[in-house]
């Protein structure tokens, strides 16, 4: 699990949105994490294998009801492993997920991080 520092309470709690694994086809969503407050999440993306790939595109998703999603940002495009990216996310709404799509034939990734600024 990828470490910003300090976690807890105060700091952070841990979330993975994504664990480790092999993922081919195209378009795939995650299942969706109820953000209970947070403000923001600081997360890693990390590629750690690619079979033949052209790209990897990542989404953060987020949503008030599970229904209607929209994009609370993305990262960079990834062509190659291993490659990591640190982002954060804010404008949260209830749920959150990862989306991607890949274009190739598979990739090995994760996408985990800290939830921050708990509100109430």
């Amino acid at each position: 699990m990828p470490s910003f520092g300090p976690s807890g309470a105060i700091y952070g709690d841990v979330v993975s949105l994504a664990p480790s694994a092999v993922r081919s086809g195209t378009s795939n969503t995650g299942t969706g994490f109820i953000v209970a407050g947070y403000t923001t999440m600081r997360l890693l993306l990390d590629v750690t294998a690619a079979v033949a790939p052209t790209s990897l595109n990542v989404t953060i998703e987020t949503s008030a009801d599970g229904a209607t999603w929209y994009s609370a940002g993305t990262f960079a495009a990834k062509s190659s492993a291993p490659s990591s990216e640190r982002k954060s996310f804010g404008a949260l709404d209830r749920l959150v997920r990862v989306a991607w799509v890949i274009v190739g034939t598979s990739f090995t990734f994760s996408v985990a991080g800290e939830a921050l600024g708990l509100t109430g």
